[in-house]
């Protein structure tokens, strides 16, 4: 089958649509509540507002390109989409957001307190679906994500408007917050088809190298990103006083002036409007964006040269397209 790879997650959910339409099957019945009716009600307000699907899709192609053949992959695609539909639903209240994928949030549509429950909710059936296939592997790779994933989300609260704050701890806000669930989804894949040792180890690498080249584009395009396809504003992150590895650099680099701009805008909160004009002012200065660009290339270089291990199949290169294609805008 000849397949576009301009977007090649399209490509893969073609070759996958049977996977898909098992996986979109399998959240909808699981998501019902016989007892509170709210919960479909918000569940179903995030899931169907779109989105790639790129975890799910994730897990289903690693399993497939290591010679899967079911049923248990739609399972655990389906405990990937879970975790990560409550870690928005968590993520949205605990940022105060309004908007996403370009809707209302559903914090803002119902309440701080539902969108908490029911993405508590998403958790355990998550944890009920991970069960299912009796692979104790397979548990430990999935709920380590998660309990992962909360630690990040924690780790970030601490490090966030503290100009003390390291590329290290950078990336392992990153590793928990997003690479954590992209390695989670492609490992289990590997694991559940019986791939050999190696085969799985490409495939974590490859999934946490994809992660963190996707959090670092995604942290690029807040300063320089089109509105209209990131679903965000520019200077989001800059007026939530969110460090991302474009302040932490230009902030390494800066002299005695613009470290006291820094602290007053980051640090202690008092911005004016002229201030994000100023800030992406001294992130081109020191370089700050260019630098991040080229890691978050390097990152995805990474994670194509981890495919070399796997076998040769069509769903490897759309993998590699992939990588490529989470970075694209940044070229």
């Amino acid at each position: 089958m000849d397949l576009p790879v301009d977007k090649p997650h399209e490509a893969i959910a073609t070759l996958l649509a049977d996977d898909l339409t098992a996986v979109n099957a399998l959240i909808r019945d699981r998501m019902a509540s016989r007892h509170a009716p709210r919960i479909p009600e918000v569940t179903a307000h995030l899931v169907e507002a779109g989105g790639k699907r790129i975890r799910p899709m994730l897990t289903l192609a690693a399993a497939r390109l290591s010679g899967y053949d079911g049923p248990w992959h739609v399972h655990l695609a389906a405990t990937v989409e879970f975790i990560h539909t409550a870690t928005l639903l968590h993520d949205d209240v605990v940022d105060e957001s309004r908007q996403r994928r370009g809707r209302p949030t559903a914090n803002l549509l119902w309440d701080n307190k539902s969108s908490v429950l029911v993405g508590d909710y998403l958790f355990a059936r998550a944890f009920q679906l991970m069960v299912e296939p009796g692979n104790l592997r397979v548990l430990n790779i999935l709920s380590d994500a998660a309990a992962t994933i909360a630690e990040g989300e924690v780790l970030q609260l601490t490090a966030a408007q503290d100009l003390k704050t390291t590329e290290e701890i950078y990336l392992q806000v990153v590793r928990g917050k997003t690479a954590a669930l992209f390695s989670a989804a492609t490992e289990a894949g590997g694991v559940i088809a019986g791939a050999s040792e190696d085969q799985v180890q490409a495939l974590f690498t490859y999934g946490d190298a994809l992660g963190i080249a996707f959090q670092m584009a995604d942290d690029l395009l807040d300063w320089q990103g089109d509105a209209a396809q990131t679903g965000k504003n520019v200077g989001d992150d800059f007026r939530e006083r969110k460090l991302t590895l474009p302040l932490i650099r230009a902030i390494a680099d800066a002299d005695a002036d613009e470290r006291a701009f820094w602290t007053r805008t980051i640090e202690k909160g008092k911005q004016e409007d002229a201030d994000l004009a100023t800030a992406r002012a001294l992130l081109d200065k020191h370089g700050a964006l260019e630098s991040t660009r080229a890691t978050a290339l390097g990152w995805a270089d990474t994670a194509k040269d981890a495919l070399r291990a796997l076998p040769d199949h069509q769903l490897t290169g759309l993998l590699s397209d992939l990588a490529d294609y989470v970075v694209a805008r940044l070229r």
